[in-house]
Order: structure tokens, then sequence, then C-alpha cells
């Protein structure tokens, strides 16, 4: 099953502010203004030469980007490919409201993988499966209800206000206003959600917690503070019908089943895409271009590309399952392990500063920690089946290649880049 969440993103009128300002200012080191030196045009006079809109246009270029990847964090949605954003409101001097529609990674049924010689299954998942899906789906497009007349419980939608101390003295990021919490989410250092459980609105609180020993601030780590919290509002989580009509919400969805086609069909292009593209390097790399490639097979690109569709369904499979084993598996690739490949691309291409520079970007280091992720959780698991089977001898690994690495993370850099 595939399902798809609805995000819709509110970004205050001083953060759209800020960004115009700095859409500005890069605009005007970029645009040649008559009169004045690189930078040091005023707004007006260089929105007489771009147009406003161009400047707005810049604004929410990375404003959009930026704050779409808070929501997303804060949802805890992950997305499977890139997200559709549609701006419902983008007048200035107000707030910025986009909504967009984030396809999620369906949930894999693992078999006993531990045991299975060398080859992948993909199970057909049944109706129940569909049904726990739609649920999911429904609870991602849940509305927050005022709560007046009871006291905080878990799952609630709470603003607080909180103040921590630590050998009487307040710290940095510890102190907020009006804060939004979950209870039950984990964003805060444990034991702290717990105590809001039965705190009604107005109600102060004091306690104390210790920082975990691994937390990053090196200062908090492993140290005894204590807050003071006080509760601003209560909000309950209301789930809606599941119904057509929830379709419809996320888009021109006729259906429920109408929304998982289009987001299939959306999958299927995108890894078609990426396959195509991986083509086209190949040839480059043999300083083939791809126009002579067609030629000499006898084939247009929407040829290619239908011949590549089983081999792309068969791709994201395969990467959803040993995503979901790793999951399983809590298997995680330690920083060091990323910085070393990392160098390793950097000494085999010199000459190459593209590739490096996208490996060593924020969306190709989770590219490529992803697919280091993928190869060592196959390894894992066929070294533990080598060791369960030694009548079968040893088998040679392949030698690392980034090139391969990059072949095997086509879906993840394409669903990051978009």
């Amino acid at each position: 099953p595939r399902s798809s969440v609805v995000l819709e993103v509110e970004v205050p009128p001083e953060r759209v502010a800020r960004s115009v300002e700095q859409a500005v200012a890069r605009l005007a080191r970029s645009t040649r203004v008559p009169g004045f030196r690189p930078g040091r045009a005023p707004r007006a006079v260089l929105e007489r030469v771009v147009g406003p809109e161009r400047v707005l246009d810049e604004a929410f270029e990375h404003l959009i980007p930026d704050t779409l990847e808070e929501a997303l964090t804060d949802a805890a949605v992950i997305p499977l490919i890139q997200p559709d954003v549609e701006v419902v409101q983008r007048d200035e001097g107000k707030p910025l409201i986009y909504r967009a529609t984030v396809p999620v990674r369906p949930e894999v049924t693992l078999g006993d993988y531990r045991n299975f010689p060398f080859a992948i299954e993909v199970e057909e998942i049944d109706a129940a499966r569909v049904a726990q899906v739609l649920e999911e789906l429904r609870d991602q497009q849940a509305t927050l209800v005022p709560v007046e007349d009871r006291p905080a419980r878990d799952g609630d939608y709470l603003i607080i206000a909180f103040e921590g101390r630590r050998d009487g003295e307040t710290f940095e990021g510890g102190s907020a206003d009006r804060y939004p919490i979950v209870i039950g989410a984990g964003r805060m250092i444990p034991g702290f959600e717990e105590q809001l459980v039965g705190m009604a609105i107005g109600a102060e609180k004091t306690f104390s917690l210790t920082f975990p020993d691994d937390y990053p601030d090196k200062t908090l780590a492993g140290k005894p503070v204590e807050f003071t919290v006080s509760v601003h509002e209560i909000r309950e989580k209301v789930l809606p019908p599941l119904d057509d009509d929830l379709a419809r919400s996320l888009g021109e969805y006729a259906d429920l089943d109408a929304l998982h086609i289009e987001v299939g069909k959306r999958l299927e292009a995108n890894a078609i895409e990426v396959m195509f593209e991986e083509l086209a390097g190949r040839l480059a790399r043999d300083n083939i271009s791809l126009k002579d490639y067609l030629e000499a097979v006898g084939k247009d690109e929407a040829a290619i590309r239908g011949e590549y569709r089983p081999r792309a369904e068969q791709r994201a499979k395969v990467l959803l399952v040993l995503n979901a084993v790793a999951d399983a598996e809590d298997f995680q690739i330690p920083d060091e392990a990323l910085e070393a490949e990392l160098g390793r691309i950097r000494g085999r291409h010199p000459d190459d500063p593209r590739l490096v520079a996208y490996f060593e970007s924020p969306r190709g280091r989770v590219s490529l920690r992803a697919s280091l992720r993928r190869s060592a959780i196959v390894e894992r698991i066929v070294d533990e089946w080598l060791a369960a089977h030694p009548e079968v001898g040893p088998v040679p690994h392949l030698e690392d290649d980034e090139a391969q690495r990059a072949e095997a993370a086509g879906v993840t850099a394409a669903t990051i880049a978009g």
C-alpha cells in the first residue's frame, strides 16, 4: 500500500520579512542596477529592474524548503519522494501559507530474513495491511481541538512555558514562553513529558531531571537540572472519519484508491527517471551521447523508459525491504564510517569537484549514509548466514566502489534532491 500525508505550513510574517530582506540582498549583489554598486541598490530601485514578484520568488525559493524541512521533522514524517508544494497565501505582510503533499514510505512486513538464502521476496500485502496504512493516514490528518475541562494526558498537544536552572542559574536554550509539545512524542529529555501528564491549564509545576550522559551539549550531559513549567493551552487530537472525503481533502482524488494509485505512479516515474539518468551518466563517462546510443539501439527515450519500468519497480521494493531490515536491526552508520567513505570518494575523484561536492552536501550525505547502511546490513546478514552454513565456504565480497553506492542510493538521492 502507498499513502500520502498533507502538511499545511504557516510561516509568521516576521520570518517572511527576514527572508525577503535576504532575497533583496542576494538579488542586489547579482543584478546590475545603473547608478549603484553591486549590493547597494535599495529595494524600490531593484524592484523596478527585476520586478516585485522576482523578489518574492527569490525569498520563497529559500524559505519554503527550510520551513518544510522543519515541518517534516516536527511531524516525524519521512518523505519517500520530493513533496508537492501548493502555495495558499504569499501576500507580503501576511503569513506565508502553503500545503505540502508528502508521499511517505509504506511499512514493510519482514519475513525470516536471517535464514533466507540470499534472496528477498516481497509478500503481497493483504486488505488488513491496507486498512492499517489508512489508519496511519487518518492519524496524520487529525485536528487539534482545545480542551479546558480536563488535565493533560498522553498524546495531548500543549503550549507551555518552562525555565530550566542548573545550580540555581538559567542556561542557554533552557527556557521558553510559548513552547509547543506533544506528550509522548519524545522530543524532550527523558522524563520531561511525563511530568506534564495531569497538569491543567494555568497550573505550574517544578521538578528535577538529569540530562542523559550522551546529550550533545557536554555542559549539560549527565547534569541534574530543575525545571519550572506552566501550561497555557491543551489540545486533543481528533481523528477524521475514514472515508472518501478524507482522500479528497488531500488533493484532487476521487477516493482513497485514487490517492494510492497516484502515489504509485509518482514512485514509479521517479525510479524510472533515476535509472534513465544513470544510463546517461554511464554513457557520458564513455564519451557517448545519449542521442548516439538511442540511434545505435534503434529505440527512443519512451521505449527505454518502458524497459526500465520492471527494474525500477523491483529496485524500489528491494530498497524498501533493506531499509525495513536495517530499521528492525536498529542498525545505523556511525559518522566515522561516513567520513571515511567521503575520504575515499575525494581520493578517487580529485578531478571531479561536482561529484565530491554533491556527496559532501547535506543531501548527498543523507543519500550516501542510506546507501552505506543498506550495503552494511546486507553484508551483516550474509556473513551471519555463512557462519551458520560453513559447508558453503567463503564468498568474496565485491570491491567497494562509490559508483555502485551511488547507483544503490539512486532512488534515495532522487527523493531528496527532487
